[in-house]
């Protein structure tokens, strides 16, 4: 299985969609690109691993493997990036602003019942960050 994140950027945050067999999963948020700087930036486009993590203050969530230059990337839920997110993903019901979502824990909800469905199978999940086809990102750093 591979999900398709088509980002959009922006100075303030980062906004996607999150899409598997082209049908849309929900809406995500993150922090602007910033060179993949630690803890203030989103991570690098490419293709991850995805694994289920627990931890006591997210729960069931999801952990991207093999970031390069980050450790402990996380899909977990937050409404605000720049309030919540340390350079992880939120995946949200909406977008409110840049940056910012609603309903992230009914969004998270979504995701990981579609997600550990498919690794309960022990089939391999990935998810492929990319730019929108239709608003490419504009490297300035």
């Amino acid at each position: 299985m591979v999900l398709v994140l088509n980002r959009t950027y922006f100075p303030e945050g980062t906004q996607g969609v999150l899409e598997w067999n082209g049908t849309i999963v929900c809406y995500t948020i993150e922090l602007p690109w910033l060179g993949n700087q630690k803890r203030i930036s989103c991570i690098p486009e490419g293709e991850y691993v995805l694994q289920k993590r627990y931890s006591p203050k997210f729960q069931w969530h999801l952990h991207l493997k093999n970031v390069l230059g980050r450790d402990l990337i996380l899909i977990h839920p937050a409404n605000d990036a720049k309030m919540e997110l340390l350079g992880c993903i939120a995946p949200v019901t909406q977008h409110t602003g840049i940056g910012k979502g609603s309903s992230s824990l009914k969004a998270i909800e979504k995701l990981k019942a579609l997600v550990y469905k498919v690794m309960a199978s022990n089939e391999e999940v990935k998810i492929k960050i990319q730019s929108n086809p239709s608003k490419p990102l504009r490297m300035t750093r």
